[in-house]
Formats: C-alpha cells, sequence, structure tokens
C-alpha cells in the first residue's frame, strides 16, 4: 500500500467516523418521528450501524458520500497520491458491500442514506422513507433480508428503463 504524507494522515485522522452531523440529524428526526430505542454502533450487527433497531432487525448506514464513494454524487478521486485513494476507496466499499451481505443473510434490513440525501430540499423526503422502512420492520409488514438505498428509484424502474431502451435500439 502506498505511504500517505504526514499531514494527509492527520487529516484522516480527524475526520470523525461517529456522531457525524447527518447521522446526528437523522437521530433527531427518528426521535422526533416517535422512533426512538435505537442502538448507536452495536457492535453484536455486522458492521455495527450507525443505528440498530435489533428488535425490529432494521440496520441503518448514514454514508458520507466521499468516503464510501455516492453513487450519486459521481465524485472524482483525489488529484494526488491516485494509487493510495483508489485502494482506500475500494476497501471501503468492499466492506460496505460484506457488511450488508451479513445483515441480509441474517435477516436484517438495511437502510443505507446518503449524505447528499440529506442536504436541504432532500431531507423530508428521506426521512419520511426511513420512517416508512422502520415502520414497515415494526409491524412485521416487510421481506425480510433485503437492503434499501433511500433516495434511488425502486427497483421496477431499473428494470423498466432498460426495457425502454432496449427498445429503442
Amino acid at each position: 500500500m502506498p505511504e500517505v504524507s504526514l499531514a494527509t494522515h492527520h487529516v484522516m485522522q480527524a475526520n470523525k467516523s461517529k456522531n457525524t452531523k447527518p447521522e446526528l440529524e437523522v437521530r433527531r428526526a427518528l426521535r422526533e418521528a416517535g422512533l426512538s430505542g435505537y442502538r448507536l454502533h452495536w457492535k453484536k450487527a455486522p458492521g455495527k450501524p450507525d443505528i440498530c433497531y435489533p428488535g425490529r432487525r432494521v440496520a441503518i448506514f448514514v454514508n458520507g458520500c466521499f468516503w464510501h464513494r455516492c453513487p450519486h454524487c459521481n465524485l472524482a478521486l483525489p488529484k494526488t497520491n491516485v494509487e493510495f485513494w483508489r485502494e482506500k476507496f475500494a476497501r471501503n466499499q468492499s466492506r460496505d458491500a460484506r457488511d450488508n451481505a451479513q445483515l441480509v443473510a441474517a435477516g436484517w434490513t438495511v437502510i443505507v442514506v446518503w449524505e447528499c440525501r440529506l442536504k436541504k430540499g432532500r431531507f423530508d423526503r428521506s426521512m419520511a422513507q426511513i420512517e416508512t422502512e422502520v415502520r414497515a420492520c415494526e409491524r412485521g409488514g416487510h421481506r425480510p433480508g433485503r437492503v434499501v438505498e433511500v433516495g434511488s428509484p425502486p427497483a421496477w424502474w431499473y428494470r423498466r428503463a432498460f426495457v425502454r431502451s432496449r427498445a429503442r435500439h
């Protein structure tokens, strides 16, 4: 693995992994919606989800767009030490996929919300989707063992778009 400069090391160390602003906003909104009783960074769940409802088997990950490589933002790689960053981001994405797969295999509903989906103009819609998913798990009205990406079109939308694009060619 390429070496990283001392300055970069300090910058990376200063980035918080817990209690980030987006995470705190999601937790506040969940409490306001009457969905308290969650665990924070619960060690018994694979990947130690940011917010976890063990009884409902719901794990919520609040992902930063830069570190987890948001599919919506299409962020560029840093211009220096490119190989280091490529490897770092690949490890992060691999770990995220592994943790999600382990949770799904254990029958959990995994909710992934990207930092950009919590910005002004999107926050209320994203929180409504999170709240709907958590409440559905409470009532047992969900299919266990799945990943829900907040703010993304549902799977049927992608199938429909694929069929339409194939019909044009």
